[in-house]
Formats: structure tokens, sequence, C-alpha cells
């Protein structure tokens, strides 16, 4: 099972078959990155292109996280985005996220063209749209914000559409890409300088000093930088857990019959649309949820199917799939130091549902800290450690939901009391002595249990039924009916458990 993905991403069907090797023994480099997504790649291509040795390293494979399933959108066009910014931080924020969001644009652009990556980018228009009347102000909001932020957006009532729109915001000359190919071209070109990638090898543990050690299961890194570029970020000695709330989405692709949007588009009001094309498919997404919801079924896929087949005349569902993106408490990411006292290590996260250009952006932010270089002005913005008293109340509201869900589920009654009530193809919290464990059964019979203590900081887990997996309410972690670690911050695979033959 692919880590986000319900069935498999249309973008992780490039995968390589041969992939890289895993991690055997102990090295040393001058950076270890640990993620192998958008965001560690362009920090390792960028810092190995200035000298560095760079190692790295990802539990998976390389782009099968978030780069590999998501709606192939590199802009800085990103929803209603800056009218949010202003109203909490004021012009001068939304202008630096802008003035980042443009600058990762133009380097990936860059990027693909200086090492001949092919990927079918292509340049086209962004739009967010109103829908209907309803939706009008708000799309006014972003388009003043957006360009009082510095963007040349203009406002337009013609988007090549199947459905009626009130008016939009436009912002040309943004990307669309393939992003798996765009991660193995930037994969390729880190090995190509003399960089290094291992996959397959799960980082487990991290020591700070000069140097920093990596521990891994497959050796320890020696290394005098460290990138926790994980997306949720690993170790949490940076308390991000109580700063980042992992929100799930969806995606569908179809080929259908008649013509396709030549631009980028999303709406602004709810429920959320993003439209995109690839290849002759359409491409729809939208459904998102705090991870861990309860109730979480195929239904979120049935609803983007059925607004697909409403507007266009489309012939199959050929792919679904789905990721998770930690937003912020503030709404801005957080690209710095991962403590206040860190020397050597980095993390980049919080990247708000648009990871193609924040991780681009957050890896130059990143490589001139480590290089020595002094990063643009914009970048200070993103300092995990700003302080936000505007934002205060979200963050509070944040961390009382986690404990009501720590208290609240373990309270509940388990739906069953034995694994044999446990029908095929679904999974049921089946009561344990005054515990709980986990049950999935396979269509052929097969049970899996587990406990259902998240190995992070011990909340139970919640089935989703859309994805097949246990998803924790409190930090985003996520696990296979197996118990395997799919998504952190948990590093370490839930305990198992044996059910009788009788079961």
């Amino acid at each position: 099972m692919q880590p986000t993905s319900a069935v498999q991403s249309l973008w992780l069907e490039a995968m390589p078959t041969q992939g890289y090797p895993q991690l055997d023994g102990d090295i040393t480099v001058d950076v270890a990155v640990l993620g192998a997504g958008i965001t560690g790649l362009t920090t390792a291509l960028l810092l190995t292109r200035r000298g560095a040795r760079v190692a790295v390293i990802d539990a998976n494979r390389v782009a099968s996280g978030a780069t590999g399933n998501n709606t192939a959108k590199v802009t800085a066009l990103q929803s209603t985005m800056y009218s949010a910014l202003e109203r909490a931080h004021g012009q001068h924020a939304a202008a630096d996220y802008a003035a980042g969001s443009a600058a990762a644009v133009l380097q990936v652009a860059t990027l693909a063209e200086q090492e001949g990556i092919e990927c079918d980018l292509q340049r086209r228009p962004a739009f967010t749209v109103a829908a209907s009347k309803t939706e009008l102000p708000e799309v006014h909001r972003e388009g003043e914000a957006a360009a009082s932020a510095g963007l040349p957006v203009m406002w337009t009532e013609n988007v090549d559409l199947p459905f009626p729109v009130a008016g939009a915001i436009r912002l040309d000359n943004q990307i669309t890409l393939h992003p798996v190919r765009y991660a193995h071209g930037l994969s390729e070109a880190i090995c190509r300088a003399g960089g290094h990638i291992y996959e397959g090898t799960r980082a487990t543990g991290l020591h700070e000093g000069r140097p920093c050690r990596v521990s891994t299961t497959g050796g320890t890194v020696h290394a005098g930088h460290v990138v926790i570029a994980t997306h949720y970020p690993i170790f949490d000695r940076g308390g991000y857990f109580a700063q980042l709330e992992a929100i799930r989405s969806y995606c569908i692709a179809a080929p259908v019959r008649g013509p396709l949007p030549t631009g980028m588009s999303i709406t602004a009001g709810s429920p959320i649309r993003s439209v995109n094309t690839y290849g002759g498919l359409l491409i729809v997404g939208g459904e998102s949820h705090p991870t861990g919801a309860r109730g979480v079924n195929e239904q979120c896929f049935h609803r983007l199917a059925d607004f697909a087949r409403t507007y266009w005349e489309v012939t199959e569902i050929t792919h679904r799939w789905s990721a998770q993106d930690p937003t912020s408490y503030d709404q801005l990411p957080v690209i710095g130091r991962y403590t206040p006292i860190s020397w050597g290590v980095y993390v980049a996260s919080g990247l708000m549902k648009w990871g193609l250009a924040g991780g681009t952006m957050a890896a130059a932010i990143l490589a001139d800290l480590i290089s020595g270089r002094q990063p643009e002005p914009w970048a200070q913005r993103f300092n995990p450690y700003r302080i936000s008293l505007r934002s205060a109340p979200r963050l509070v509201k944040m961390n009382a939901k986690a404990g009501a869900d720590l208290v609240i589920d373990r309270i509940t009654p388990a739906e069953v009391s034995s694994p044999a009530e446990v029908p095929a193809g679904e999974a049921r919290v089946v009561r344990d002595g005054l515990g709980k464990l986990g049950a999935f059964r396979e269509p052929d019979g097969t049970l899996h249990m587990v406990s259902l203590r998240c190995t992070h900081l011990g909340c139970l887990l919640r089935f989703n039924g859309a994805e097949r997996s246990w998803d924790c309410p409190c930090h985003g972690s996520r696990f296979d009916v197996d118990g395997s670690v799919l998504e952190g911050p948990a590093v370490r695979p839930l305990p198992r458990r044996h059910p009788a033959k009788s079961f």
C-alpha cells in the first residue's frame, strides 16, 4: 500500500521499477536530508551544487508521499491565501508569502530547464473562482489582497469551466507538471552532482551535536547539518505536534469526452473543488477533513466523481488518491532552525496544501541558512519560533481538540466484543479486557489486529474507510492495517496482536 493513496495515484504510475539502495552501514556527510519529497530533494540539489556532501534518506521511495499525491499545481495564486494572511498578519506578511511563492515558481522552471528534467512542464493560468454570486465578495477580497501583495492578478469572468462562474481572479504564467517525474529528475541531478539517496531507510532517532547523529534502520548517519523534510516533522523536541493540524484531501482523475480546461482552477466556496488536467485526463480534488475524523469512507471519492460527472462527460474514473497536509495554527509555513537552540538541525513544514511551491520556497531558505548565505528578506517571516498572538485562539482550539480526542476515544465503548464479529473487508474497534484493539478483516478472511495506541503520544486511532488505514486524530500519524507506519510524526509501528485461529 502506498503511503497516501487508496488506489494508485496518477503520478505514482511513473515510479521507476529500479529504486535507490537502502543504507547499509554508517556514513559521514555534510548534510543529511530526511525525506525525499520536493522539499528534501530541492534542498539537497541546491546544496550539492554548492559543494556539500549530501545524503537524502527516505523511509519509502522518492516522491512516494505528498509529492506523488497532489493536483500538480505550482502556483503563487493559492485559493484565498492572501486575504487570509492579510487578515491574520497584515499586508506585509501577505507580500512576503507572495514573494516566496513567486520565487518558487521561477525556481521550479529554472531547475527543470538547467537539469534537463522531462516532466511535461507547462505554463498555464491559475484561477480562484467564485462559483456563485455569494462567493463574489470573498474572491474580490482575495484579488485585492493578492494585488497588494505584489502579484500581477487580474479580474475575469471568462474561465473555461463547464459550470457557472460569477467571476474569478487570474494569475498567468504559473506551472503544472508531472510531480513524480520532476522529483526523480531532481534525484538524478543530486546523484550526478555527487550526492547520495537511500530509500527504504527510516530515521528513528536524532542526536544533536557537532556532528549530529541520525539513527536509521540501516545505520548511523553523521552529519554537520540535518534537514527534517518529512512533511510532518518527526522527533518532537520542537513541539510541532502542538502547532500543526493534519488535513487529508482527495483526488480523482478521469478521461472525458469533449474539451478539457486549459487553466488550473480552485473554487473559493464550500465545498472546495480544485480542477486541473494532465495528458487528456481531468483531475478533481477536494473533500478535505482533519486526519482521524470519524466516519470517513469512500464517499469522499464518490462526491468528487459525482461532481466530475455533473459537468463533464466522464467515461470512467481511472485513478483516485489522497494526501495529507500539515497546516500551521497561524496559516504560515514553518521553515528554519528546528528549535531556537538547534545548531545544525532544520525543519520545513506547514505548507498549507501548496507543497510543490511551498516546498521549493522552503528549500531555497534552508539551503541559504546551511551554506552560510543570507536568505531573502521575506524568509524571516517563516521562522518557526515567530510569535503570532492574533492566531493564539486557534492554537488553543487545536490543542483542546487533541486533548478531547485523547479522552473521549478512551471512554467510548468498543464496537464489537470479539474479532469474530468483524465482517470481511471492514474494520472494527474490538474490546480487549479494559482496553481496545483495532481489527481489520481482508476480503479473503485474513484478520489483522493491532494496538490502537498511537506510537507517537498514545492517542487512540480511528479507521479511515476511504484508505484502509488507522489514523490518529491528535497529530496525524497513520498506520496500515498490519500496523506499519504510513505517515509521521510516529516512527514506530503499532504492536500486532495475534488472533486465535477460531476468529
